[in-house]
Protein backbone atom coordinates (compact mmCIF):
# COMPACT_ATOMS: atom_id res chain seq x y z
CA UNK A 1 0.00 0.00 0.00
CA UNK A 2 3.05 2.26 -0.04
CA UNK A 3 2.25 3.30 -3.61
CA UNK A 4 -1.00 4.95 -2.51
CA UNK A 5 -0.74 8.74 -2.45
CA UNK A 6 -2.22 10.36 0.65
CA UNK A 7 -3.96 13.66 0.16
CA UNK A 8 -5.26 15.45 3.23
CA UNK A 9 -8.03 18.04 3.14
CA UNK A 10 -7.43 20.30 6.13
CA UNK A 11 -8.24 23.72 7.51
CA UNK A 12 -10.18 25.70 10.07
CA UNK A 13 -13.79 24.98 10.98
CA UNK A 14 -16.50 25.50 8.38
CA UNK A 15 -14.29 25.56 5.30
CA UNK A 16 -15.98 22.64 3.53
CA UNK A 17 -13.45 19.90 4.29
CA UNK A 18 -15.89 16.99 4.47
CA UNK A 19 -17.77 18.05 1.35
CA UNK A 20 -14.49 18.57 -0.50
CA UNK A 21 -13.08 15.21 0.59
CA UNK A 22 -16.20 13.39 -0.58
CA UNK A 23 -16.19 15.29 -3.89
CA UNK A 24 -12.52 14.50 -4.53
CA UNK A 25 -12.95 10.83 -3.65
CA UNK A 26 -15.80 10.56 -6.17
CA UNK A 27 -13.83 12.51 -8.80
CA UNK A 28 -10.76 10.28 -8.45
CA UNK A 29 -12.79 7.06 -8.00
CA UNK A 30 -11.33 6.31 -4.61
CA UNK A 31 -12.31 6.41 -0.95
CA UNK A 32 -12.39 9.23 1.54
CA UNK A 33 -11.39 8.74 5.18
CA UNK A 34 -13.94 10.64 7.26
CA UNK A 35 -13.01 12.80 10.21
CA UNK A 36 -13.04 10.42 13.18
CA UNK A 37 -13.34 13.28 15.69
CA UNK A 38 -16.74 14.37 14.34
CA UNK A 39 -18.41 11.03 15.04
CA UNK A 40 -16.58 10.76 18.35
CA UNK A 41 -17.62 14.23 19.54
CA UNK A 42 -21.24 13.67 18.53
CA UNK A 43 -21.36 10.95 21.22
CA UNK A 44 -19.80 13.01 24.00
CA UNK A 45 -22.06 13.93 26.91
CA UNK A 46 -19.67 16.49 28.41
CA UNK A 47 -16.76 18.70 27.44
CA UNK A 48 -13.92 17.13 25.48
CA UNK A 49 -11.10 15.91 27.74
CA UNK A 50 -7.40 15.23 27.28
CA UNK A 51 -8.19 11.50 27.06
CA UNK A 52 -10.81 12.20 24.39
CA UNK A 53 -8.13 13.93 22.31
CA UNK A 54 -5.88 10.87 22.65
CA UNK A 55 -8.80 8.60 21.72
CA UNK A 56 -9.51 10.71 18.63
CA UNK A 57 -5.84 10.53 17.63
CA UNK A 58 -5.81 6.72 17.75
CA UNK A 59 -9.25 6.51 16.13
CA UNK A 60 -8.17 8.64 13.16
CA UNK A 61 -5.06 6.50 12.64
CA UNK A 62 -7.07 3.28 12.82
CA UNK A 63 -9.77 4.52 10.45
CA UNK A 64 -7.18 5.58 7.89
CA UNK A 65 -5.41 2.20 8.14
CA UNK A 66 -8.74 0.38 7.67
CA UNK A 67 -9.65 2.35 4.53
CA UNK A 68 -6.20 2.42 2.92
CA UNK A 69 -6.62 -1.00 1.22
CA UNK A 70 -9.76 0.27 -0.52
CA UNK A 71 -7.98 3.25 -2.07
CA UNK A 72 -7.52 3.52 -5.81
CA UNK A 73 -4.05 5.11 -6.17
CA UNK A 74 -5.09 8.06 -3.96
CA UNK A 75 -6.43 8.13 -0.42
CA UNK A 76 -8.37 11.31 0.35
CA UNK A 77 -8.38 12.15 4.05
CA UNK A 78 -10.96 14.48 5.56
CA UNK A 79 -8.50 16.12 7.96
CA UNK A 80 -5.72 14.32 9.84
CA UNK A 81 -4.71 13.93 13.44
CA UNK A 82 -2.88 17.26 13.20
CA UNK A 83 -6.30 18.53 14.24
CA UNK A 84 -5.82 16.80 17.60
CA UNK A 85 -2.60 18.75 18.10
CA UNK A 86 -4.23 22.04 17.13
CA UNK A 87 -7.29 21.55 19.36
CA UNK A 88 -5.21 20.27 22.27
CA UNK A 89 -2.88 23.26 22.02
CA UNK A 90 -5.88 25.59 21.97
CA UNK A 91 -7.95 23.93 24.68
CA UNK A 92 -5.29 22.52 27.02
CA UNK A 93 -2.17 24.54 26.21
CA UNK A 94 -0.27 21.54 24.81
CA UNK A 95 -0.76 18.34 22.85
CA UNK A 96 -0.37 14.71 23.94
CA UNK A 97 3.21 13.53 23.53
CA UNK A 98 2.18 10.51 21.44
CA UNK A 99 0.58 12.88 18.94
CA UNK A 100 3.72 15.01 18.76
CA UNK A 101 5.88 11.90 18.36
CA UNK A 102 3.73 10.50 15.54
CA UNK A 103 3.27 13.68 13.47
CA UNK A 104 6.54 13.38 11.53
CA UNK A 105 5.98 9.62 11.06
CA UNK A 106 2.69 10.05 9.18
CA UNK A 107 3.35 12.39 6.28
CA UNK A 108 0.85 13.05 3.56
CA UNK A 109 1.96 13.58 -0.01
CA UNK A 110 -0.13 16.71 -0.41
CA UNK A 111 -2.25 18.81 1.90
CA UNK A 112 -5.09 20.93 0.58
CA UNK A 113 -5.53 23.76 3.08
CA UNK A 114 -9.05 25.10 2.58
CA UNK A 115 -9.28 28.84 2.90
CA UNK A 116 -11.72 30.68 5.15
CA UNK A 117 -13.43 32.41 2.22
CA UNK A 118 -16.67 30.44 2.65
CA UNK A 119 -19.37 31.80 4.94
CA UNK A 120 -19.54 30.33 8.43
CA UNK A 121 -22.07 27.51 8.79
CA UNK A 122 -23.37 26.89 12.30
CA UNK A 123 -22.97 23.37 13.58
CA UNK A 124 -23.21 22.13 17.18
CA UNK A 125 -19.65 20.79 16.96
CA UNK A 126 -18.12 24.06 15.77
CA UNK A 127 -16.77 26.36 18.43
CA UNK A 128 -14.84 29.31 17.07
CA UNK A 129 -16.69 31.39 14.46
CA UNK A 130 -14.67 34.51 15.34
CA UNK A 131 -11.27 32.77 15.28
CA UNK A 132 -11.06 31.58 11.70
CA UNK A 133 -8.14 33.86 10.80
CA UNK A 134 -6.27 32.69 13.90
CA UNK A 135 -6.77 29.04 13.01
CA UNK A 136 -5.80 29.66 9.38
CA UNK A 137 -2.45 31.00 10.64
CA UNK A 138 -2.13 28.01 12.98
CA UNK A 139 -2.67 25.62 10.05
CA UNK A 140 -0.02 27.40 7.97
CA UNK A 141 2.42 27.21 10.90
CA UNK A 142 1.74 23.52 11.58
CA UNK A 143 2.15 22.51 7.94
CA UNK A 144 5.32 24.57 7.57
CA UNK A 145 6.74 23.07 10.78
CA UNK A 146 6.24 19.62 9.25
CA UNK A 147 7.86 20.68 5.99
CA UNK A 148 4.62 19.63 4.35
CA UNK A 149 3.75 20.26 0.76
CA UNK A 150 0.47 22.11 0.68
CA UNK A 151 -1.72 24.28 -1.49
CA UNK A 152 -4.26 26.79 -0.24
CA UNK A 153 -7.61 26.16 -1.92
CA UNK A 154 -9.87 29.19 -2.29
CA UNK A 155 -13.03 30.00 -4.16
CA UNK A 156 -16.70 29.31 -3.82
CA UNK A 157 -18.98 26.73 -5.37
CA UNK A 158 -17.51 25.02 -8.43
CA UNK A 159 -14.38 27.18 -8.49
CA UNK A 160 -13.26 25.73 -5.16
CA UNK A 161 -13.62 22.18 -6.45
CA UNK A 162 -11.83 22.99 -9.70
CA UNK A 163 -8.97 24.62 -7.78
CA UNK A 164 -8.59 21.47 -5.68
CA UNK A 165 -8.62 19.21 -8.74
CA UNK A 166 -6.03 21.42 -10.42
CA UNK A 167 -3.77 21.27 -7.35
CA UNK A 168 -3.97 17.47 -7.27
CA UNK A 169 -3.62 17.06 -11.04
CA UNK A 170 -0.57 19.36 -11.06
CA UNK A 171 0.92 17.31 -8.22
CA UNK A 172 0.23 14.02 -10.04
CA UNK A 173 1.78 15.37 -13.26
CA UNK A 174 5.17 15.99 -11.62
Amino acid sequence: MNNILRIAVVGPESTGKSTMADFLAAHYHTVSVPEYARAYCEKLTGPCTWQDEINMFYGQLQLEAELLPQANKILICDTTFITVKIWSDEMFGSAPQEVLDELPKHPYDLYLLLNIDLPWQDDPLRNFPTMREHFMKVWHNELEALGARYEVISGTAGDRYQNAIKAIDDFLAE
